[in-house]
């Protein structure tokens, strides 16, 4: 098991619930070797004196060292948990297979990181369920699960196209690979027309980049 303990007096943040372990507050990383530079593995963190205060994906290139997953002792981080919190973010939504409201909005913000219990992870959902799922796995963890998020997101919104938009700067920063490409299904357009507060604009779902039309 992967243990991180955090420098005496540094455990502040975590107790009160902030989901960011900083490299500074780091005191030392044991476990396996291979363990201790595997990107997004689960790691208990614990206090100087052995108190138990989350359990973690561990980020060892990042100054970002871990984002918690749980400050539950007894929640198991695995392909359960990860799913439930894929659907809890869906159905928070008023989204999902059997409901109407993605297919009436040209946009929704569908998972937003660490509010959504997904550290890392952003989703937008575009076009309804014949559209496509913008994902951007901003952090390790998140990056080690991308198969069951994928197949989670699939199950609980019906829409079948899920690209990965990479932002370069943040991949790196977490020592992730740079790649942008299709998950499952189709890849979106290089354009798609969309109106938001009256302003009609292309975007370029594969970027993000917007040209207003004139």
């Amino acid at each position: 098991m992967l243990v991180i303990t955090i420098k005496q007096g540094k455990e502040k943040s975590l107790l009160e619930r902030q989901p960011w372990i900083y490299a500074s507050a780091v005191e030392r990383v044991d476990g396996k070797p291979f363990e201790k530079m595997k990107s997004g593995a689960t790691a208990l963190v614990q206090s100087s004196s052995g108190q138990f205060l989350a359990r973690a994906a561990h980020s060892p290139k990042s100054q970002i060292r871990a984002r918690v997953w749980s400050f539950d002792q007894h929640e198991p981080i695995d392909h359960a948990l990860i799913k439930r919190r894929v659907q809890a973010a869906v159905s928070a939504r008023g989204v999902g297979v059997g409901t109407t409201k993605a297919a009436t909005k040209p946009h929704l913000q569908l998972i937003t990181g660490e509010a959504d219990g997904l550290p890392g992870l952003l989703v937008d959902w575009y076009g309804g369920a014949n559209g496509y799922l913008i994902c951007q796995f901003q952090a390790a963890g998140v990056d080690a699960w991308k198969v069951t998020i994928v197949q989670a997101l699939m199950a609980a919104t019906g829409c079948r196209n899920v690209y990965e938009r990479a932002d370069e700067l943040i991949r790196k920063g977490e020592g992730l690979p740079v790649v942008s490409g299709a998950l499952a299904g189709d890849e979106p357009p290089d354009a798609m027309p969309l109106t938001e507060k009256g302003v009609r604009y292309s975007l370029d779902l594969k970027t993000g980049d917007k040209t207003k039309f004139r």
